[in-house]
């Protein structure tokens, strides 16, 4: 299973992550979210490298030639609600993938709200069977979520190859989410970061990203 991290790279991601980690920039809410939709775009552009192409005859006004495409039939997942717009970032790549959301969310199961469960109650997805699955959310902290998410999807079918997609990640994340992967999917990070808090937040990592996107929730 291979591992990329954006941040071991210079590009400039690294600057779209500085913005979005910085608190004075996180008060435009507009910013956030178009960074967060380039940096999918960046990372669907490297996914789209590890795709299998074939030739395809092209007919312009002057004469013909070969292109290779795509062969991959994609499908782009995202958990609700905070993956929207890294969702779109991979969509406006890949325009002509077929989409699946999946509604899991993180409830904490004790008062003092450091232990953590993932309750998953929709779905809107075709079947992934056969299809290379990009599954995209921005942060990957305990993992659950995104394992839920694995879980849901895989019931439809199974998949030719899947891509775990995410901006900020942490190791004890990226550990819980292999336990639900086969052996050839592939995890990409913008960044991984050291841990979690004791309320199971990323650190540093850039807070709360559905109410960074869309303001807070009750």
């Amino acid at each position: 299973m291979d591992i990329i991290n954006f941040s071991e790279q210079n590009s400039i991601i690294n600057q779209y992550m500085s913005e979005l980690r910085d608190k004075s920039y996180q008060r435009n809410r507009l910013l956030f979210r178009h960074n967060i939709q380039r940096i999918g775009e960046m990372m669907a552009y490297e996914v789209s490298k590890t795709m299998d192409y074939k030739p395809k005859t092209v007919t312009t006004p002057l004469g013909t030639l070969e292109i290779p495409l795509p062969k991959d039939d994609v499908l782009i997942a995202t958990v609700l609600r905070a993956g929207l717009p890294f969702h779109e970032g991979f969509l406006r790549v890949f325009d002509h993938a077929d989409n699946g959301f999946v509604s899991a969310y993180r409830m904490y199961t004790n008062r003092e709200h450091t232990e953590v469960g993932v309750h998953t109650e929709y779905m809107a997805a075709p079947s992934v069977k056969g299809k290379t699955l990009i599954i995209c959310d921005p942060m990957l902290a305990t993992g659950g979520s995104m394992a839920a998410s694995i879980e849901a999807l895989q019931k439809t079918g199974k998949p030719r190859k899947i891509h775990i997609c995410c901006v900020i990640a942490t190791p004890e994340g990226i550990d819980v989410v292999k336990q639900a992967l086969p052996d050839n999917a592939t995890i990409w990070c913008a960044a991984i970061d050291p841990g979690m808090n004791a309320n199971k937040y990323i650190v540093p990592g850039f807070g709360d990203a559905g109410d960074l996107c869309y303001g807070e929730k009750l």
